[in-house]
């Protein structure tokens, strides 16, 4: 199936995911508190994993990896600037540390463990290549929807391996065709089919978001064959994507979970930012949408045992900005996103690209 974006364009660059031409840098969530047991360490990689990372620290200070403290993975092919936390009693172990991929840029002291999750999002540089002439002007226009709208949050095809199948092992696990001892590895295949059932429901939203560009709600709901007022009340909406009755709404860009019931109301605080839809990844103990929502959800919900979550189905992008040097056809770009979320969506509705997953 192919990830649906919201525009139809066709802007031609090239993105080299390199140390280069792609750095990443994290927004701690919260002030570190500069005393306690744990140390906290701002390291800059380049062209390694986040857990190549810490097989490489915690081989130095002789510490069981699960000693270390992250709080989200990074992307191999960059160079990114991350924290994690180790023991503050191995401080002066950590001075002798050298390595040609890893820099220390500073450590500071902290009362507890950074968790996974513990960062409030993600400040990206990327450098665009091979824009000429016209494109320039066509993706300034495009950055300044993307500025103005925001983007569907699709999980990254990185989730799903380089041929795109991790998915495919994830539900052969669950199913019982295929057997795996080694846990992580096992959760994170599982996942993989999770964010896949995501993305397939985001797409379906995206068609109806489409759809009702240019036909109204009745005649959406004949097209894609939905029961009768499943869209209701959405036309009017200014927003792209759609509201629909029942959809889990969350308070952005975090907060807590509520039905939207006045799409009137909750599609005017959703222009202003101040909330977002979500959507199902299926599992235990699963935060249903209600309503009309649910129609949509159901067809990619799938009984997985593993903990259930829901994700944003919007994001909005800050701190754009943009510069073009024009002697080298070079066009950079910097922006923020809240954790979790992937540069590829911007690059991605910058391109106009459909994906198949």
């Amino acid at each position: 199936m192919k990830k649906i974006y919201p525009l139809n364009i066709n802007n031609e660059f090239h993105f080299n995911s390199t140390s280069r031409d792609f750095i990443v840098s994290e927004i701690p969530l919260y002030e570190f508190s500069g005393e306690g047991e744990h140390l906290v360490v701002h390291i800059r990689k380049k062209d390694m994993t986040t857990w190549e990372l810490i097989n490489t620290i915690s081989s130095h200070l002789g510490i069981k990896k699960k000693e270390i403290g992250y709080a989200g993975l990074k992307d191999k092919n960059a160079m990114t600037m991350q924290y994690i936390s180790i023991p503050a009693k191995l401080e002066e172990k950590l001075n002798s540390f050298s390595h040609p991929q890893i820099k220390i840029l500073s450590t500071t002291k902290h009362n507890n463990k950074i968790r996974v999750g513990h960062l409030k999002g993600n400040h990206f540089k990327i450098r665009l290549k091979k824009v000429l002439g016209v494109q320039k002007d066509k993706l300034d226009s495009t950055l300044k929807w993307i500025e103005s709208n925001g983007v569907p949050n699709y999980f990254g095809n990185q989730r799903f391996g380089t041929d795109g199948t991790n998915w495919i092992d994830g539900k052969r696990l669950l199913s019982g065709e295929m057997k795996m001892r080694d846990r992580k590895t096992k959760e994170f295949l599982i996942g993989s089919y999770q964010s896949y059932l995501f993305n397939q429901w985001l797409s379906k939203r995206m068609e109806i978001n489409l759809l009702l560009e240019s036909f109204s709600s009745k005649e959406a709901e004949e097209i894609l064959k939905l029961p009768k007022d499943t869209l209701k009340d959405t036309k009017t909406q200014s927003n792209f994507f759609k509201l629909l009755y029942g959809d889990m709404i969350m308070h952005y860009p975090y907060g807590r979970m509520f039905e939207a019931m006045q799409l009137d109301k909750e599609a005017k605080r959703f222009e202003l930012r101040d909330i977002s839809p979500t959507g199902l990844l299926p599992g235990k103990k699963a935060k249903y949408s209600l309503q009309n929502a649910r129609y949509i959800e159901e067809i990619f919900d799938e009984d997985i045992n593993v903990q259930a979550t829901r994700r944003y189905a919007w994001i909005f992008p800050i701190d754009i900005k943009n510069t073009y040097i024009e002697e080298k056809a070079h066009y950079e770009l910097e922006f923020s996103l809240p954790k979790g979320s992937y540069a590829t969506n911007i690059l991605d509705v910058l391109r106009g690209k459909e994906d198949n997953i």
